[in-house]
Order: structure tokens, then sequence, then C-alpha cells
């Protein structure tokens, strides 16, 4: 009985021994298809070769999923602040400027690239460890927790590096302090004053503020006091960077309360070599050229008139050129009233040889009237050459005219006077008026090139002791 039930197994174990192997090669192949599929698929994507950077990259996310659980952010709403309903929670400020990479007066702004740094807690994100060291995240993390929303005021224009990744960097301490430093690019407005330019100092600042917290949730203030501001060595081509200096204050909305407001100040001196070769020392030299035509003799109208009409359009070029480059202000700048008075004294050049040129015309003409000039003297002539009746004419004193019994004076007899006659080495002097001197000059047109010869010169140089003297 017991043989009969023993061959009964070996023939039901005979019987099922088949159908297992062949279940567990169906089940092997299967897994060594999937594997062949998922490899080609692998291969087809990366061009023939299995990248193993996507294993690097599952692992990363895994190693940050792990770090989400150890800082427990699932169990946390991060939409409030920390410390929600109680104080405001303090928000320390640390600011490194890496650079500032332009400054335009057109648009009245500047252009800075900076690290901005925070500092906060948050029992939130505290975590226990055994050797007390923190933790460093990137920007993936960031965006799952509470980060204060501190923004520029008064920025045109700001964005944040991403070669090759977001510059963003979250550091967290096991006792639940945070460190949050993000590289930023800022184009801020500056109120800049023009009065005294080129010889100006201007005073810009960067203003950070919470855009949603008011001074009852979040209060800013600089981490380290003055040396919470650090710079590296800028070097600027039109500017000297006199101070760095941070600063605090409050600013007041109507609608919703006071803010904390810290200040990035920054004073930028003007280098004033640039202008003084591109604008004042050409303006110098056209005025001291406008001063030759008062050496020339005043017969030579051609080449006296084109000196003077080429200084003054020269200084138009230049007055024109500064202009565009500088916003357009409704006051007036320090080398805007350089220019000009430098153009006036071009401009009164060119009206001084026109009132040489017309005494001149007018003494000639009363002494054609008169008969002093020859009668042999053709007027159409003398007219062609430049205008006045001086061509081929002494303008010298001339020569003294026969008398005749018509013109013979009797000179009457002096009284006798007790004065004493003057000795010698004393000078009569004679008082005349204004009028007449004024007549004289008219009479003598000469003597107009002969004054201007000093006067210009000593006028400008006068300006210019008392220009540069108020505005350097």
């Amino acid at each position: 009985m017991n043989f009969a039930l023993s061959v009964l197994r070996l023939m039901c174990l005979a019987w099922l021994w088949p159908v297992t192997l062949l279940k567990g090669s169906n089940t092997q192949n299967q897994r060594r298809h999937k594997d062949v599929y998922l490899g080609e698929n692998t291969r087809h994507k990366h061009g023939g070769r299995i990248d193993f950077k996507t294993k690097k990259s599952d692992s990363t996310k895994s190693l940050l999923i792990k770090s989400e659980q150890l800082l427990r952010i699932e169990d946390h709403d991060f939409a409030m602040r920390p410390g929600f309903g109680g104080s405001a929670i303090p928000v320390g400020i640390d600011v490194q400027v890496e650079s500032i990479d332009s400054i335009s007066e057109v648009n009245m702004d500047f252009t800075m690239t900076l690290y901005l740094r925070h500092y906060w807690q948050d029992d939130r994100l505290a975590f226990p460890s055994s050797n007390n060291k923190s933790r460093t995240f990137d920007a993936r993390l960031v965006k799952k927790i509470w980060v204060p929303d501190v923004f520029f005021v008064h920025s045109k224009h700001s964005f944040i590096h991403d070669t090759t990744m977001e510059n963003i960097m979250l550091r967290v301490y096991p006792d639940g302090n945070i460190l949050y430093s993000v590289r930023i690019t800022v184009t801020a407005l500056c109120s800049m004053d023009f009065s005294r330019f080129p010889l100006d100092t201007q005073n810009c600042s960067l203003e950070l503020e919470s855009y949603a917290y008011n001074e009852n949730d979040l209060m800013l203030y600089w981490k380290n006091g003055n040396d919470s501001l650090r710079t590296d060595e800028i070097a600027l081509s039109q500017f000297f960077i006199e101070e760095f200096h941070p600063s605090f204050g409050l600013a007041f909305y109507s609608s919703t309360g006071w803010y904390n407001r810290l200040y990035i100040n920054f004073i930028l001196r003007r280098h004033i070599f640039f202008f003084m070769l591109q604008t004042y020392f050409p303006t110098m030299l056209m005025v001291m050229l406008s001063w030759v035509s008062v050496w020339i003799d005043r017969r030579a109208v051609p080449a006296r008139v084109s000196l003077g009409i080429t200084t003054v359009l020269t200084m138009s070029t230049i007055i024109t050129g500064v202009s565009a480059s500088m916003p357009q202000v409704s006051y007036v700048k320090a080398v805007d009233i350089y220019l000009w008075a430098s153009f006036l004294f071009v401009f009164l050049s060119v009206i001084e040889y026109a009132a040489v040129n017309y005494f001149t015309t007018v003494e000639e003409m009363k002494k054609l009237q008169k008969g002093k000039l020859p009668v042999s003297y053709d007027a159409t002539q003398a007219m062609a050459y430049d205008g006045c009746f001086h061509n081929d004419i002494d303008v010298s004193p001339f020569p003294e005219l026969p008398t005749t019994p018509s013109t013979t004076r009797t000179i009457p007899p002096r009284a006798s006077s007790t004065e004493p006659p003057p000795t010698e080495g004393t000078r009569l002097w004679r008082k005349r008026s204004v009028g007449k001197n004024i007549r004289f000059i008219m009479s003598n047109s000469y003597m107009i090139d002969s004054y201007s010869r000093i006067i210009f010169p000593v006028a400008y140089l006068l300006f210019n002791i008392m220009y540069w003297c108020i505005y350097s």
C-alpha cells in the first residue's frame, strides 16, 4: 500500500516538472525583453550609449527627497512667515557689491551687480544633527519654504543670474538659522543734479524693502552694522567712488503702513580730465584763435571775416555735441555757463571788427566830403575791394594843405596871466567827457583794435579765474 502511494507521488511530480520549468523560462524571457527594450530606448535617446547622468540626477533627487523628509517640509505650512501671529521676525541683510556696471546721465540710472544675503531663523526647519553641521541646498528647495520678499525700491530692471544654474544658495543650520544668498543685477534710479556738471558729485542709493510685510511682521536690519556692506575693487571710467556706507530708515504708505527700508549709499565724484580734453581745452583754443583777428590789418576784410565765422561755427559744434550727451534739464549747468561765455567772447570779436570796419568807412566818407581826399580818387574802385573807402589810401595823417588868404587865421594874443609857465617835466592833462572820448575813438577807429588786444585776453582770464574758483 505504501509502495503504491509513493509511485503515485512520483508520477505526479514527473507530470508537473515540465510545466514549472516552462513558467520560469517565460518569466526570465519577459524580464530579459524588458531590459533589452529599456536599453534600446536609452541608447536611442542618448546616441547609442547609456548616459549615467540620468542615474546621477535620480540619485540627487532621492537625496533631496530625503532632505525634505529630514526638514519635515510636508508637515508645515510655509505660506505663513515664521512665528505668525507673534512679534515681527528679524531678518538681517548683508550685501557685497561685485561691480557697478554702468552709470547713465541721460537716463539718470545706474546698474549694479551684488550678492544679497538674508539671515533669519525658522524653527520649523530645525533638524537633529550629531556633528552640528549645516546643510546647503540650491534653488529647488527655496521654492518650497518661506523666504523674505525683499525688493529694490525705484528699480527699473533686475534679474537673478542663471548661468550655469540659478545663482541661489540656501544654507540651513540644525538650530533653524538660515542663510539665503542670491546674486542679482539691478538697474535703479539715481536722481542726479547737473548744476555743477562736469565738476559735480553725485549721491546715489539702492533701497531695499519688504514688499508684503510691514514693520509689525518683518524687521529688516543690517546684519553687522556698517560692516554689512562690502565692496570689491571697483574702477569706473568717468567716476571715482568716494564712499560706500549703509543706512536705515522707514517708509510710510497710506494704505499699508510703515515699512523698514535699508539704503546702500555711495558717492560718485566725476573725473574732470576727460572733459578738459574734449570740451574745455578746445573751447579755450577757439577763443584765443578769435583774438588773432585783432592783430590782422583792418583792411584785410576777407581774412578777418572768415576767421571770425570759423570760430563761431566751431563753438556752435562744441555746444551741440555737449548738449546731445546730456539730459534735457530745465536749469543751467556749469559747462553751459563756460561754453556760452566763451561763445560770447568769440561773437564779440566778430562784432569788434564790424565796428572797426564801420567807423573806418564813416571816417573816410567824412574826409571825402570835406575834400581832404585827392580829386582823382575813384570811390567805385575802392569800394570794390572790401566795401570801405580805404583802398590805396594812406589813412595816416594827411599833409598840410597850402595856406590861402581865406584859410589863414589870426590868433588873438593871450591875456597875461600871473600863473607861472609849466616847469620841465610837468604834463598838462585835459579832462574830456565820455562822449568826447567815444567820438575820438570813432574818428580813430584803429584804436579799437589796439584796445581789444588788451581787453579781450584780460577779460577772459578774469572769467576763467572766477569760474574755476566757484565750481572747482
